[in-house]
């Protein structure tokens, strides 16, 4: 008997023992989960103790999953044992962990894909969600790697769902979640240009570099919360200009700056410093590049330590992020309270990144011309996201890149503005008292204006369709309960995207009405005011090319809306990272007319155009017939008066879809969404995202790269594999010139949606005409004419003659047909 109860206490055991191994590095994490996934035994590594997986079986939701394991050689690591076994996820499961002690936790997941009874890890693609973030999401790996999280848990309950992707699967290797200090992140940094940046602590981190400078690798047995420190030399631009000098004795950890656990003795003891060599040109700067995500902030961590002095205000020198300035004149003596050799670190959170490299930079002072050298001890990159997983926009100081935020001013404003509507709001409806708690960074929309609203006319007492000025609210306000019912409570199982907003389900009305809901994060500011956007615009539209707005829901702090359901998904889904049979030519032209005729209603309908502001693959839905519809309309803004040519805005919408002359001037036109849109044409076209790091750099962008085969007339060596032989060489052309067009650097170059439009439809006839009989290699001459005189005529008259053409020269399509687009096109 009590050999079974010594058994039964083993696992608990195997939980507490890692507590010990960390105890002798100086820290003892509250929390410490550690499991070797697919293995049959515990684990040791570095003296932690890693679960066997059915030790862990209860932190499972569907520990019925494959287990796996390899007999191939692995990467040589210390972490090698962990790579060998995997656990496979057929469905959306989840790990519950208990935490003694909400904060910051490290959230490690190991990846190694190796083939298994038929399961091909590396082409799996999954997510992985946490609280409200998204760590991965549509995730695949070729080879072993460790991806960190620092994330901060807010409850006693810390859920993991791995989420597979569509018709794919999902595995991991091994999982850590750890506790940690919390003062590893604080809760302000500054910017560049310089400023201040608040909220880190509430930010979800990924690590993305660590590097200890001038010294070896610093393996995670020699820092106290088992982190790996890799060496500078593979980041160094030139080598030569740099030196390394080591002195781990002389480091001292001076309180109120930094600690152990900010980073250990190993990294503080070594360093890259100049390197002259006795030239008489010392003014020299050592560099580094590193490779980041295009399109999200990044906090850059310095690590500093004056171990070269031999005496106290010798070395000044300055910092820098790429070309700015970060830390200019720096004299550690002064921070350190006259203490030489102190360890010390300062935070820099960067602007929403263009380009996919970064530099860091140091370099002597120019106004201290004494003692010409510079040093750095060590650099960490993390990477920021938002509430939903989506690269942070979070805005500071005066930050001019703002392609995924909003300026610090207008925030500001927005919170005004806010504050004054929920204050006219209790003015003049008492009946919404109860909600009189509910945060001030979110106001009930119902409360809005002073006419009646009517019942929504189901078992929903509470149910109303609110009908306030100016704006007419279409859709039915919903109460939560019934969006809980229509969503199964939420269930991860009725996930079918998650976007910047939040995540979207599948659901069933009571009436058995299909729809998508989205459901923003309501603990933020963020999606407010995109929230308030997107009923608004959709209240006042209704056109067959516009995605539908059934309701939304304002109840207790929520920000849900409900769309009419759209089976096909985005058009970014059924372009590439699917299963799904790829669309075929004409499909994809009548995809682009349909998204095209959406964007020319918004643009023409009203007195003022209304501009989308965030064209992109993504934002383009299909329905059960292949139909498009633009949708998500959170960012839209009313066009300019008739006697102004923009609009004056910060600027928002999509990295690699985003309008130069707007991002350059924050003028914004219709002629924004017509450069989104040729992006939108150039992505059908090659079905390949807008922007991808991991190609060779003159093909990261995809707007560039494209037109680089456009203007050299040869597009159609890049086009989707998918319709090799497919194309008739006139419609590729019609279309390649259109695209092209689109992307005019300067708006008063390119082309209205009406004449965009009027291209595609175009192109689309000579696709399908030239289908039904190949022409003549004249006529193909006579046409690449055509299209470069018809570039200069109006709208109406190059139908006219187009149409006199096809007349003239027996063309592929008929009179009828071409004068058919002035009246087959809703809202022209």
């Amino acid at each position: 008997m009590s050999n079974r109860r010594t058994w039964q206490f083993l696992p608990a055991l195997a939980v507490l023992l890692p507590c010990l191994v960390w105890i002798s590095h100086g820290y003892t994490p509250p929390d410490s989960y550690l499991i070797d996934c697919g293995s049959q035994t515990n684990t040791t590594v570095g003296g932690r103790i890693f679960l066997a997986d059915q030790s862990a079986s209860n932190f499972l939701s569907t520990p019925q999953n494959v287990l796996a394991e390899t007999s191939n050689s692995v990467p040589s690591s210390e972490y090698s044992q962990l790579y060998q076994t995997a656990r496979i996820f057929t469905g959306t499961t989840k790990y519950t962990f208990f935490i003694s002690r909400t904060g910051r936790h490290w959230i490690r997941l190991y990846l190694n894909p190796f083939p298994y009874d038929g399961f091909d890890m590396s082409t799996m693609k999954f997510a992985v969600l946490v609280q409200d973030s998204v760590l991965l999401n549509d995730f695949s790996v070729s080879s072993a790697i460790m991806r960190e999280f620092s994330v901060n848990v807010t409850s006693g309950t810390f859920v993991i769902t791995i989420m597979p992707s569509t018709g794919s699967f999902a595995f991991l290797n091994a999982l850590e979640v750890v506790s940690m200090p919390d003062e590893i992140i604080v809760d302000e940094a500054g910017t560049l240009p310089p400023g201040k940046f608040g909220g880190l602590t509430g930010q979800t981190l990924e690590t993305v570099w660590r590097v200890n400078m001038g010294g070896p690798l610093v393996s995670f047995r020699n820092d106290t919360l088992f982190r790996t420190w890799v060496p500078d030399s593979p980041f160094l631009i030139n080598s030569n200009l740099a030196k390394n000098f080591s002195n781990i004795g002389a480091v001292k950890y001076v309180p109120g700056m930094a600690t152990q656990d900010i980073a250990p003795r190993s990294v503080y003891g070594t360093v890259a410093e100049m390197n002259t060599q006795g030239s008489l040109n010392n003014n020299i700067n050592v560099t580094w590049e590193f490779t980041i995500d295009v399109g999200a902030r990044h906090l850059v961590r310095f690590h500093l330590c004056d171990i070269v002095s031999k005496s106290l205000n010798l070395l000044y020198f300055s910092v820098y992020i790429d070309s700015s300035v970060v830390a200019p004149d720096l004299d550690l003596s002064r921070i350190s309270s006259n203490t030489l050799a102190a360890a010390y670190y300062f935070d820099i959170v960067t602007p929403v990144s263009e380009s996919n490299k970064i530099l860091v930079k140091v370099g002597p002072s120019k106004r201290f011309a004494s003692n010409q050298n510079a040093i750095l001890n060590g650099l960490e990159i993390m990477k920021l996201t938002d509430g939903n997983g989506a690269p942070s926009s979070s805005s500071s100081g005066k930050s001019v890149f703002l392609i995924a935020g909003v300026s610090g001013g207008v925030f500001v404003a927005l919170v005004l503005f806010v504050g004054i509507g929920y204050l006219l709001c209790l003015r003049r409806s008492q009946r919404r008292t109860a909600n009189s708690e509910l945060s001030k960074s979110w106001i009930p929309l119902s409360t809005e204006g002073g006419t009646p609203s009517r019942s929504m006319g189901s078992k929903y007492s509470n149910g109303t369709v609110t009908t306030a000025s100016p704006a007419h609210y279409f859709g039915y306000r919903f109460p939560f309960i019934a969006i809980q019912e229509a969503t199964k409570n939420f269930g991860e199982s009725e996930i079918i995207g998650i976007g910047g907003f939040g995540k979207v389900y599948k659901g069933s009305l009571s009436d058995g009405t299909r729809v998508a809901v989205k459901r923003g994060n309501s603990r933020s500011q963020q999606g407010l005011a995109e929230f308030r956007t997107e009923i608004e615009m959709l209240s006042q539209f209704r056109h067959r090319h516009l995605v539908s707005l059934i309701g939304y829901c304002d109840e207790n702090n929520e920000m849900i809306l409900i769309y009419e359901y759209m089976e096909n998904g985005t058009l970014k889904s059924r372009l590439y990272g699917h299963e799904l049979p790829s669309l075929g030519w004409k499909e994809r032209l009548e995809i682009c007319i349909g998204a095209a005729r959406g964007l020319h209603y918004l643009h023409t309908s009203h007195a003022k155009a209304v501009i989308h502001r965030d064209v992109k693959s993504a934002n383009i839905l299909l329905d059960e017939n292949l139909m498009a519809k633009m949708a998500d309309f959170g960012l839209s803004k009313a066009g300019p008066d008739l006697d102004q040519t923009h609009v004056t805005t910060a600027v928002k919408g999509s990295f690699g879809y985003l309008d130069p002359e707007y991002f350059r001037r924050q003028q914004l036109t219709e002629k924004s969404d017509v450069y989104s849109f040729g992006v939108v044409l150039f992505e059908v076209l090659c079905a390949r995202p807008v922007i991808d790091p991991s190609l060779p750099r003159d093909m990261v962008n995809l707007a560039e790269w494209a037109m680089m085969w456009q203007k050299k007339g040869q597009l159609e060596q890049i086009i989707d594999p998918a319709l090799a032989g497919k194309i008739k060489a006139i419609s590729l052309r019609k279309f390649g010139e259109t695209a092209e067009k689109c992307l005019a650097d300067f708006g008063v170059d390119r082309p209205s949606m009406a004449d965009v439009l009027w291209n595609l439809e175009y192109a689309l006839q000579l696709q399908e005409a030239g289908m039904q009989r190949d022409k003549e290699h004249s006529n193909t001459i006579m046409i690449s004419e055509l299209s470069s005189e018809l570039s200069s005529l109006s709208h109406v008259d190059r139908i006219l003659a187009a149409a006199q053409f096809d007349a003239s020269s027996e063309g592929e399509v008929s009179i009828s047909q071409v004068f058919s687009q002035l009246v087959k096109s809703e809202g022209r």
